[in-house]
């Protein structure tokens, strides 16, 4: 049987996360507040998730996502799920540009790690395809297990050698990866702040006692072993992100750094790159990715503000791209999520969707 879903990614793409309405927001409050039953903020969920599932198609994607609308946060939610990582409130959240406190919530290391069988965004899936029923690709987005070696997850006693965590990571994640599968999943994205900060002047969230060398070795290995053997028609891709939090960013650098070894050698079937503004650098790291290898998709209509960018500017700035990349190997979505977490970036959902209907428009004139 042939599959259709080689198209993936496709030509006008997005990242994930959509804007959470306020019917959503009222419906979390309350279950906080002990007024609604997790049942009867499931219903609001899957109600709002319907309604963006419907807009998506009908704004002309051929991809959907549920808009990560179960979840708080793009990362804790799937991470403390893991057998041997919890969520807990730290003394501070991570600090981000302009001394700009994040919500204080993060994931630590508890045990020996491994996938949890009954992981909450397995059902969650499952029921989202339900909704998508077959009349476009549901895309699955889950944080990269990358995320777990940023400074002060790994609990050094339970985990001395950190080559040791990795195996366990390794092994969690192929579980994962056969489980999604095993559910219908055939789109796969691993976000990934963490490979971004390895390109950063100052690695982000890191205490200096390993090298960026072997940091960004580490990296590679473990994506790399995580997708040995994955299913030929699973299409899996990353997101390299420099951090999306209600609009702000936590770190910046082009991805000069990295791009010899993880553009070149990253078995990922496609990179979804922030390329939205200086912060990105120039568009030369590309010239690392093997030609006819994966897929890029130029992030250069961002997702942080709702003023809707010039079509003949995104028009030039993939033609640039071209030049390091052939055409065809090219795709376009907005530079990240529209709500990286619940709060949401700084726009209107119209101006979301106008972002949206605007890459699909764009790529129909570029692709055909």
């Amino acid at each position: 049987m042939t599959t259709t879903l080689t198209k993936a990614p496709f030509k006008a793409d997005h990242v994930g996360s959509l804007l959470r309405p306020e019917n959503l927001h009222t419906a979390r409050k309350d279950f906080k507040e002990g007024k609604i039953s997790a049942e009867q903020l499931r219903e609001v969920e899957t109600k709002e998730i319907k309604r963006i599932v419907d807009k998506q198609i009908e704004v002309g994607l051929e991809l959907v996502t549920d808009g990560e609308f179960r979840r708080r946060f793009w990362h804790t939610d799937f991470l403390e799920n893991l057998n041997g990582i919890e969520g807990y409130v730290p003394e501070v959240g991570y600090i981000f540009n302009g001394n700009e406190e994040t919500e204080r919530y993060n994931i630590r290391n508890t045990g020996k790690v491994s996938f949890n069988p009954d992981h909450p965004h397995v059902k969650d899936f499952i029921e989202f395809n339900e909704i998508v029923a077959g009349r476009a690709v549901a895309k699955q987005t889950i944080p990269s297990p990358n995320q777990l070696f940023n400074i002060g997850i790994r609990d050094e006693n339970i985990y001395p050698d950190i080559e040791d965590y990795a195996n366990d990571i390794i092994n969690a994640y192929r579980d994962a990866i056969k489980t999604f599968y095993d559910a219908g999943v055939r789109y796969l994205q691993l976000d990934d702040v963490y490979i971004a900060g390895l390109s950063s002047p100052n690695i982000p969230f890191n205490d200096g006692a390993y090298t960026r060398e072997y940091l960004i070795d580490l990296a590679l290995r473990v994506v790399n072993k995580v997708l040995e053997g994955k299913p030929e028609d699973l299409v899996v891709t990353t997101h390299l992100c420099r951090g999306n939090y209600r609009s702000n960013w936590a770190f910046e650098g082009s991805y000069a750094l990295i791009a010899p070894t993880l553009f070149a050698k990253e078995k990922v079937n496609g990179f979804f790159l922030e390329y939205d503004d200086e912060r990105s650098g120039d568009f030369n790291p590309l010239e690392h990715i093997p030609n006819g290898g994966a897929q890029v998709i130029l992030g250069v209509v961002t997702s942080k503000n709702g003023e809707l960018e010039d079509k003949e500017a995104i028009i030039a700035r993939i033609k640039e791209a071209s030049q390091y990349v052939p055409l065809d190997q090219l795709c376009l979505s907005p530079q990240c999520g529209f709500a990286s977490t619940h709060h949401g970036n700084k726009l209107t959902e119209d101006q979301q969707w106008e972002k949206l209907k605007f890459i699909v428009d764009v790529a129909k004139e570029v692709w055909g």
